[in-house]
């Protein structure tokens, strides 16, 4: 832990920079710690990319739909003297998703571990025990990337090394397809085992197969969804944090983090204000974060043309869309489908690699209104449908402003060919998002999804550090930093923060922290 020291307007104080689920779970544990927290954030509601948009009646989830690991939200909730469950209600999944191939094949992934043998043995039965030797290998990655490496600090060099031997023993070199090929040789299993990474940001066939871990905490935690969204999930956070005696403030941009002594000391807002703090947390893009609210500070490591350099996550189209009167249409369509084009890996290279909008898509479909009623009107649906594309920094990048339409139509014809059949007849609210959106909203470099792409040599020490590297006194949290996307990875950030940030000078005075224990 270092020792803040600060201006006597900013003891005991702290800022975090965006209301992201990783802010909001790291102004929770600051605030457990004592410290006063001030969240600013730019949109006019918490959750970041978690959070909703309502339109003609319909609650549009414009980002995160599952959560795979329960127990890291009951962890924060606990360590803030609060019970989780009290406050957000999580519903298991079962089925988790369905994946539908272009030649007509499907793949149904349950809970119950007979259910998932007996669907390997369905689509291929000389690949079953490749397939269970396959979750025996996601929980050996499991318990040493997750439970050890991602929850505890990688900004020391000498911690990476000493983990290298088993990295190599665990073939991290290879990537999560390349590993499942080890095991499964049904094309579709393969797909099955390996599509994971692509919600986090990573590219299947170059994402370190310590990613293989996703499938044991789909075995062994299930899939939830939480009623009301995730919205709901941000907004209980939200609450925690004020009852701590926190504040979160909505359309408040930060235009830079201040510089005292050598040390981070607050922030300024775009409006002029000023936030004072000993301890400065931004959850904004970690590219974001180094190239403009460090402007004006000499970086050493994370320059503009090493950030330049990095390989970024893939970017994101998404149409929400509300439809009338079909809530008992479509009956075989569940709360989340994948719907796979007939391409996967020219089409994952066209995007990651080519930076080509292809004429082909895969889209994952939610439909939550079959489970959570209070997000359409009566009767009604709400879906949204998202495919990968690449992000705004290739040569040949995509214009989107010319783009957007045709591609939704595209969209909706994949749609109505191949899930919802006469989805025009029904069809009421339309919203799309594009790269650019996440660009313009969320200050994402290069409109990516989600940050620096997962690859080895960006994970763990390589990765922008919970501890800045640039400046005392600013941690980082979100998904650019360790351990890294999707919602167990952010709020995890913020346990490691518990770690690096000391108590608050005054916590032994102060009666909110002491209630948490």
């Amino acid at each position: 832990m270092t020792k803040p020291s600060s201006t006597p307007d900013a003891a005991g104080r702290a800022v975090v920079v965006g209301a992201g689920l990783g802010g909001l779970a790291s102004a929770m544990r600051l605030g457990a710690k004592g410290w006063q927290v001030t969240v600013v954030d730019r949109l006019d509601r918490p959750g970041g990319r978690g959070s909703s948009i309502s339109q003609g009646g319909h609650r549009f989830d414009l980002g995160p739909t599952i959560v795979t690991v329960p127990q890291t939200l009951r962890d924060l909730w606990s360590a803030c003297g609060r019970d989780f469950d009290r406050d957000v209600q999580l519903v298991p999944m079962d089925p988790f998703y369905r994946i539908l191939f272009a030649d007509g094949e499907t793949f149904t992934a349950r809970k119950d571990p007979a259910a998932m043998q007996a669907e390997v043995a369905r689509i291929s039965p000389a690949d079953l025990a490749g397939y269970i030797r396959f979750l025996k290998d996601s929980e050996t990655r499991y318990r040493f990337g997750y439970e050890d490496l991602g929850r505890r600090p990688m900004h020391n060099f000498i911690e990476t090394l000493k983990v290298i031997p088993r990295f190599a023993m665990l073939r991290a070199d290879r990537s999560v397809h390349a590993h499942a090929a080890t095991r499964v040789r049904d094309p579709h299993l393969r797909f099955a085992l390996s599509f994971h990474p692509l919600f986090i940001g990573g590219d299947p066939f170059n994402v370190t197969s310590m990613y293989v871990l996703v499938s044991h905490l789909e075995a062994a935690f299930g899939v939830h969804y939480a009623m009301g969204g995730v919205q709901a999930i941000a907004d209980a956070m939200t609450k925690v944090v004020t009852d701590q005696g926190g504040n979160v403030i909505s359309g408040g941009e930060v235009d830079e983090i201040l510089v005292q002594g050598g040390r981070a000391s607050g922030v300024k807002l775009t409006d002029g204000r000023h936030f004072p703090a000993e301890v400065v947390v931004s959850n904004a893009d970690a590219g974001h974060t180094y190239d403009r609210l460090l402007r004006n500070q000499r970086r050493r490591r994370w320059t503009p043309a090493r950030l330049k350099r990095s390989r970024w996550s893939m970017g994101l189209f998404v149409w929400y869309f509300g439809t009338k009167g079909t809530r008992h249409r479509w009956p075989e369509v569940g709360h989340h489908s994948i719907v796979v084009g007939p391409r996967y890996r020219d089409h994952i290279r066209d995007i990651f690699i080519c930076g080509r909008l292809a004429d082909d898509m895969s889209l994952y479909v939610h439909r939550p209104s079959v489970t959570d009623p209070s997000c359409a009107p009566d009767g009604d649906d709400t879906f949204y449908a998202l495919s990968p594309v690449p992000h705004l920094g290739h040569d040949n990048g995509v214009d989107w402003q010319v783009e957007a339409e045709p591609y939704r139509k595209k969209v909706q014809a994949v749609l109505e060919e191949r899930l919802l059949p006469g989805l025009s007849l029904h069809l009421t609210e339309s919203l799309v998002f594009t790269p650019e959106t996440f660009r313009d909203r969320y200050l994402s470099p290069l409109g990516a999804g989600f940050s620096i792409e997962p690859r080895i040599l960006q994970s763990a020490w390589f990765r922008p550090h919970n501890l800045s590297e640039e400046l005392p006194g600013l941690y980082l949290a979100g998904a650019g930093t360790h351990p890294g996307a999707g919602v167990p990875g952010v709020i995890g950030t913020s346990e490691i923060l518990a770690q690096l940030v000391p108590d608050a000078p005054h916590r032994a005075a102060n009666p909110v922290a002491l209630a948490a224990e």
